[in-house]
């Protein structure tokens, strides 16, 4: 496996997109593993904010998988979440992403976590030749596909993970049909999902204005930066933000 050795003086940021509708443990631990094979600092999650790939499809308000992102990582101190795709107007493109990561923390090495599937597609992202400067990219496995890196890219390793046939989808369709999710999502998003009433048609039980409160203590609350719009959307035919 290509691991790069570490630059004195900077910091190894690691950072995982994606919808989280919701986030579940496949992404919790291919966070986990990738942290620990290339020696991370930290690893940030950031839930897309309008995820342009997935226009016309039903997904949750931004806050809510803001949210159960903040509950799921909690208790990990070298997880973080940031708020900076939710608060860039406009669809999510990674390009942006990294971007504005870039400028807010111009001392790390960022190291950009996503699925195997979305490894066959990454040189039909958006601002693809920009994406090598800004970050390395690692591809992880995913059930169902194979693992591959783009051709002629040096910026990426690959990674097999502890295989987890979990996926936000799966969870989802669970959920509405009346079925438990303990042990495939957090307990506390299994809370969040039950209080909320997400993924049953309708919500239930919000306080007015929740969805405008203060973020929980210890989130990162990033203003959006004025030059880049927000949006994860590189080919349309997959999801490059998601690992599971």
């Amino acid at each position: 496996m290509n691991i790069p050795p570490r630059t004195p003086g900077r910091t190894r940021l690691g950072v995982m997109g994606g919808t989280f509708d919701p986030i579940h443990h496949g992404h919790l631990v291919a966070a986990s593993e990738v942290a620990t094979v290339f020696d991370l600092d930290e690893v940030v999650f950031v839930p897309t904010g309008e995820p342009w790939q997935k226009a016309g499809q039903d997904v949750s308000d931004a806050e809510d998988r803001y949210l159960m992102t903040v509950v799921a990582t909690a208790s990990n101190p070298r997880f973080t979440v940031s708020r900076v795709d939710i608060e860039r107007h406009g669809p999510t493109y990674t390009i942006d992403t990294l971007r504005d990561l870039h400028t807010q923390r111009p001392e790390a090495e960022l190291f950009f976590i996503t699925g195997a599937d979305a490894m066959a597609e990454i040189l039909t992202w958006k601002g693809a030749e920009e994406l090598w400067r800004l970050a390395r990219f690692v591809g992880v496995t995913r059930p169902g596909h194979v693992l591959s890196a783009p051709v002629g890219s040096e910026s990426v390793s690959l990674l097999n993970v502890p295989a987890m046939a979990i996926s936000s989808t799966d969870c989802r369709a669970r959920v509405a049909a009346g079925k438990p999710v303990w042990y495939l999502v957090p307990d506390g998003v299994v809370q969040y999902i039950n209080k909320y009433g997400l993924y049953r048609g309708a919500a239930t039980d919000r306080p007015p204005g929740h969805l405008a409160a203060t973020p929980p203590a210890g989130s990162e609350t990033t203003a959006p930066s004025p030059s880049a719009p927000t949006d994860p959307s590189e080919n349309p035919r997959s999801d490059p933000r998601s690992t599971a």
